[in-house]
């Protein structure tokens, strides 16, 4: 596994000054993203079917143990004030539970059957979709969930950073990024968890753009929980209906300050009421409700 080897380049960064083992991270790190770039192809056809599932009202569900784990749970936690999606929609599964978030869980990650159980008590369905991720490619517990959840006829993807691996093997999408030996030997928190961020960062992303959580590059989906994000809110709806502060405002506190519906009551003097009506005759998606071509 590259991911476990030493790379002699590194050999000595003990005796390096701390500029020099700096600038030596900054330049292993710089190779991630043409890592993540050869992968693609398989990145592609896994979101395009991934976005499919959801469309019909399907969940994505990321599955790991360790940093790969604690990185399913960042993406995940990060959709619903991003989305305002429902918690249910997108959640990880971290070997070991909660606690494994912020402490390490030793032997979670080799426990197959509680793979398999913790698929089987998230209910995994047809319209799922299960990634997982694993640097190694091979961590027990991520495999046999992977595995199960193709049982029950979920879409499946593994992601890792080694090639030819038994998460491969199982998935139904296999994405390999292969980032090569790591600065520090076997410590897959560097380029490969970095690479596993870049990846997921576009799996969560691109699936809720193309269900219609963005207008454009704007954040029309967005929870408006604090003062920067009730900032935010007021911004996109002025940017979009060009309506002055105090306007946007009012309108953004009419309609619950959700910033698709303020839009459409902006744009077609609607009632709440009215506005959402519309949204859902669109299925959601603010471009159709504005009558804009896609």
């Amino acid at each position: 596994m590259t991911t476990e080897s030493a790379d002699p380049r590194f050999a000595g960064i003990d005796t390096m000054s701390v500029g020099e083992l700096a600038a030596t991270m900054n330049a292993a790190d710089a190779t991630v993203p043409g890592a993540v770039a050869r992968a693609l192809p398989w990145i592609t056809a896994a979101i395009e079917a991934t976005a499919e599932r959801m469309e019909a009202g399907g969940r994505l569900v990321y599955v790991g143990a360790g940093t790969p784990g604690r990185l399913g749970v960042l993406d995940a936690s990060e959709c619903p004030p991003t989305f305002s999606t429902p918690p249910e929609q997108v959640f990880a599964i971290i070997a070991g539970g909660e606690s494994a978030i912020v402490s390490p869980c030793e032997g979670a990650e080799d426990d197959e059957a509680a793979g398999v159980a913790a698929i089987e008590a998230a209910g995994i369905g047809p319209l799922d979709t299960v990634v997982g991720i694993a640097s190694s490619g091979r961590t027990p517990y991520v495999v046999a969930a992977v595995r199960r959840a193709g049982e029950l006829g979920a879409l499946t993807v593994g992601l890792s950073c080694n090639a030819g691996t038994p998460l491969g093997d199982v998935a139904g999408h296999s994405i390999e990024v292969l980032v090569g030996p790591e600065v520090v030997s076997g410590s897959t928190r560097l380029k490969a968890g970095t690479a596993q961020k870049l990846v997921l960062n576009m799996f969560s992303t691109i699936v809720m753009v193309r269900l219609g959580k963005t207008y454009g590059n704007l954040m029309v989906d967005v929870k408006a929980t604090n003062g920067k994000l009730r900032e935010r809110a007021v911004r996109i709806v002025r940017t979009i209906t060009g309506a002055e502060r105090d306007e946007a405002l009012a309108v953004l506190d009419r309609n619950g300050f959700n910033v698709k519906q303020a839009i459409v009551a902006s744009r077609f003097d609607l009632s709440p009421q009215d506005a959402a009506a519309r949204l859902a005759r669109s299925g959601g998606r603010l471009r159709a409700a504005l009558g804009e071509q896609v």
